[in-house]
């Protein structure tokens, strides 16, 4: 009886009308990234500040506080940001499939589980400094990141509960006042690094803690919002005790979700890590963390047009539209090409340019600049790939997602890097091309995955994990 259902109401989402035309999709679409992308952009500003004023006390606490945002990053931030992912595909479904009570559900309960993950976190950054020195970091550069680190812990819990808002206004569109709030965050930031850092003195540990400042902020503006903004009053109904229940289910797609993030970012910086074994390691250090920098920043643009594919994928999913679903993943696809193409283009265009934003060393300049061929190719297999990986969280392929990245990078990419850059001498290069060759199988096994869907059963599967929620009866307005 079941099947029947479904298929019949397959049968009534393929008639003639039903999909959307690509232009309007190409809008939609646009309309969601455009303002992720400049929001993802600005709440990395607010880490970037941060070490830039702890740049002007010295060259030590600059050292310190630019380990500390990276062993933050890969430890911590990573973590939270892959398991909050997991809402992409929990709320999106939910949202499509008209459960709209179950949004504010599944975010109370993703906002509780990501704050006690967050203690052990925290725990590991407490001991940044020694965790540094048993990887033989210098000792003063350590402590430095260490003391960065531990005044950096409140921002951990922030960070986790900001993600469970954006994930939470995103599956829903609602898009403008995560932008507004990750700006206002920023401007803030501004002021409140100057306060703590120049006119109370406090230095570097200042700039850790406005980072701390400045993330809770921006929640506490979107907390505001989902209480009192219109737009959320089917979807937030106020606090309820079932989302201290079935946290198994928000952890089988929580731990993929993160197992996705965390194993292509550490590849990466396994890649700056190894560099730093090569002959003249300053000169390939400082080469490989610009292309890293370079890369993560542009990275933004795919990134954006990854959050709204999975918002779209899985409100189409939850409706019921499996056409609609495949006509977003093929115009996404087009919008990742042609993303692709222009960025890096323009990487190719400046490439005698850009060094000099880092440095005035001409060898760095001339590194970089034979790099960014390199980091072009990055560019336009990564935004396709990013895209992909929007889909899988729209649909719920978190476990697959995770098993290819795994594969990808630590049977293919890292090897390669090291056969590339180490036996064939070709050193910070060699070792970007390897990653790449990791990047290209991860891009291969996605577009395989995507291309063979049956977006009918997808629609079935849907369902059944939309129905397998329970709707609460006791909600605490």
């Amino acid at each position: 009886m079941m099947k029947a259902g479904v298929d019949e109401s397959l049968l009534a989402v393929v008639q003639p009308g039903e999909n959307l035309g690509v232009c309007e999709e190409v809008k939609k679409q646009l309309w969601l990234a455009g303002p992720l992308i400049a929001g993802a952009l600005l709440q990395n500003v607010i880490q970037m500040v941060s070490v830039m004023y702890v740049g002007h006390l010295g060259e030590l606490p600059l050292a310190g506080a630019s380990m500390a945002n990276s062993f933050a990053t890969v430890t911590g931030l990573s973590v939270l940001l892959g398991m909050a992912s997991a809402l992409d595909t929990l709320c999106g479904q939910a949202y499509g499939g008209r459960r709209y009570n179950l949004l504010g559900i599944y975010k109370q309960r993703a906002m509780l589980l990501l704050t006690l993950v967050s203690v052990p976190l925290a725990i590991i950054w407490f001991y940044t400094g020694e965790i540094l020195l048993l990887f033989g970091q210098d000792a003063d550069i350590a402590a430095e990141a260490g003391t960065y680190a531990r005044w950096m812990i409140p921002a951990l819990f922030a960070y986790g509960l900001l993600q469970c808002h954006v994930r939470f206004l995103q599956t829903q569109n609602i898009v403008q006042p995560v932008m507004a709030s990750a700006g206002a965050a920023a401007a803030c930031h501004v002021f409140v690094c100057w306060l703590l850092v120049y006119a109370l003195g406090m230095g570097s540990k200042g700039a850790a803690l406005s980072n701390a400042i400045s993330y809770w902020v921006n929640v506490a503006v979107l907390a505001v919002y989902v209480r009192v903004s219109r737009a959320c009053k089917e979807t937030w109904t106020g606090f309820s005790t079932e989302a201290f229940r079935d946290a198994l289910s928000f952890f089988r797609l929580a731990i993929p979700s993160a197992l996705m993030v965390c194993l292509e970012m550490w590849s990466f910086e396994l890649v700056v890590l190894l560099s730093g074994l090569l002959p003249n390691p300053n000169l390939e250090t400082s080469v490989l963390s610009i292309s890293l920098n370079t890369s993560a920043f542009v990275w933004m643009i795919p990134f954006g047009l990854s959050s709204a594919i999975s918002t779209r994928v899985s409100n189409e999913l939850g409706a019921g539209r499996p056409q609609a679903a495949r006509l977003a993943v093929r115009v996404v696809l087009l919008l990742a090409v042609s993303e692709g193409l222009m960025v890096g283009l323009i990487l190719v265009c400046v490439r005698y340019i850009w060094g000099h934003a880092y440095s005035d060393v001409e060898e760095v300049v001339s590194y970089v600049a034979r790099m960014m061929l390199v980091i072009a190719v990055t560019i336009f297999f990564d935004g396709i790939m990013t895209v992909l990986s929007g889909v899988a969280r729209g649909c719920g392929w978190q476990k697959i997602g995770a098993c290819i990245n795994l594969g990808a990078y630590y049977i293919v990419g890292i090897p390669s890097a090291y056969l590339l850059g180490f036996v064939l001498s070709l050193g910070g290069m060699g070792l970007w091309m390897g990653i790449n060759c990791g990047l290209l199988v991860q891009l291969l096994l996605l577009m395989i995955v995507t291309l063979c869907t049956n977006w009918d059963k997808e629609v079935a599967k849907t369902k059944n994990r939309v129905s397998g929620s329970s709707i609460p009866s006791d909600s605490l307005t």
